[in-house]
């Protein structure tokens, strides 16, 4: 889907070029086809609004039971739970968020205003693409993307039947890197009973071994749980946790990062073994009124990234608002690479500046535009389009203020939009072991 909105300054041919060229998204919580035809969003209202918009409107003084009410779409009066949240929609329709709600609105449903007849009024479409193959349709065909790289929470990353050649998954590493370990869920994944520190490791191989293949990468978004500041930990020490844990005694905050610290470092070997980038989530947190400031800045990661130097480490987000430092890490560290994914929502000023920040401080071939971070498919769209929009006007500026030439900036825009993707991730080999378990299926 093209955005065709041009704003002053940009150079048409540059827009074109970004338009045209697909994405490589790094990162969705995309839920499976079955789920989006069963359980999606059953009204284009719960559809707008579903996504992080709640931040905002929550952070506006928005009653969460009225913002509840929106989201039922079980309610037939839908005049009566849009009311609910119009007046503090109004106070947040020009964030990154509340553009990408109006974006989706435009784009995908047609809807220039908000009102409880547009609404009803775009429910057909809704219902046309919550059929077999829209979920593809709308991530992959309609946002325009090569493929899809997806946290779904889980160690498990097998085929996927919409597509699994386009949607590639994520092993899961929070838990370890929270320094949680569900014995009876680690036994059922890999048959290995965890018993003491020598059984974990063996457990956490195993589920390398069972899934690194056909994952694209390992993920972890520890830094809800806990800080991102990482120190080496002693077995002994990782142990005495461990037992804790497996005993069902009490684990304090301080105790639980020695066993994630611990389970931080394996995750990291495993990943250099089995060559999968470890993206990790950095900056600020996607919820309201729980953000810790000092747990999240990349630069906290630096013992971590100095002491595995074999591992690729993915700083997602731009670590914002810590985006500097995050820079500064990419330039520093010959391992480190950033992504823009959810970025563009979050502040698109920001990340526009960041882009030509980045570009005269960085080197160019670690740095990765865009990833949806949504949940449902229908989000990807407005989100593609929008970190198209605000990346065509980073561009633009580079060109009109003389600092890049249009080929120099249509080459940058083809690198972070896929071609760095290609080379820091194994795309190819997984699509390759993902073929064969199907064919073995």
């Amino acid at each position: 889907m093209k955005d065709t909105e041009h704003a002053p300054g940009i150079h048409p041919e540059l827009e074109h070029h970004i338009n045209e060229t697909p994405f490589v998204n790094t990162h969705e919580h995309q839920a499976p086809e079955q789920q989006w035809l069963e359980d999606g969003p059953k009204d284009v209202l719960h559809d707008l609004f579903i996504n992080y918009i709640k931040s905002d409107l929550i952070g506006a003084g928005c009653d969460p039971k009225a913002w509840a009410r929106a989201l039922d779409g079980n309610d037939p009066d839908i005049a009566g739970r849009w009311n609910g949240i119009k007046d503090v929609w109004e106070t947040v329709q020009f964030t990154g968020y509340g553009e990408a709600v109006r974006i989706l609105a435009k784009r995908v449903y047609g809807i220039d205003e908000i009102t409880p007849a547009s609404l009803e009024a775009a429910q057909p479409k809704l219902d046309a693409l919550r059929k077999p193959g829209g979920r593809r349709r709308l991530v992959i065909e309609m946002a325009n993307v090569d493929h899809a790289q997806i946290d779904d929470f889980q160690w498990a990353c097998l085929p996927d039947p919409a597509g699994p050649d386009v949607f590639l998954y994520d092993i899961s590493w929070e838990d370890f890197s929270s320094g949680i370990v569900k014995a009876e869920d680690i036994y059922q994944e890999t048959g290995i009973e965890v018993n003491d520190l020598r059984t974990l490791r063996q457990a956490m191989e195993a589920i390398f071994d069972k899934y690194a293949a056909c994952a694209i990468a390992v993920k972890s978004q520890h830094a809800y749980n806990r800080t991102l500041l990482w120190r080496p930990r002693t077995d002994a020490d990782a142990e005495r946790i461990l037992q804790k844990r497996l005993k069902g005694e009490p684990v304090s905050p301080e105790e639980a990062l020695v066993l994630g610290d611990w389970g931080l470092a394996r995750g990291a070997e495993l990943c250099a073994r089995h060559n999968l980038p470890f993206k990790h989530h950095t900056g600020y947190h996607g919820s309201s009124n729980i953000m810790v400031p000092e747990w999240i800045p990349s630069g906290n990661m630096w013992e971590l990234i100095k002491t595995y130097r074999d591992t690729r480490f993915v700083l997602m987000h731009i670590a914002y608002p810590y985006q500097a430092e995050a820079v500064a890490m990419a330039k520093h560290y010959t391992n480190v690479y950033l992504d823009m994914c959810w970025a563009w929502a979050l502040n698109p000023y920001a990340s526009m500046d960041f882009v030509r920040q980045y570009i005269h401080a960085a080197p160019i071939h670690k740095l990765f535009a865009f990833g949806g971070d949504v949940f449902w498919p229908s989000g990807s769209v407005a989100y593609a389009i929008q970190a198209r929009r605000w990346l065509t006007r980073a561009l633009s500026a580079e060109v009109r203020e003389g600092d890049l030439t249009l080929a120099e900036a249509k080459g940058i825009a083809t690198r972070i939009m896929n071609r760095n993707q290609y080379e820091c991730f194994d795309v190819e080999g997984t699509r390759r072991a993902i073929a064969g378990k199907v064919g073995q299926g």
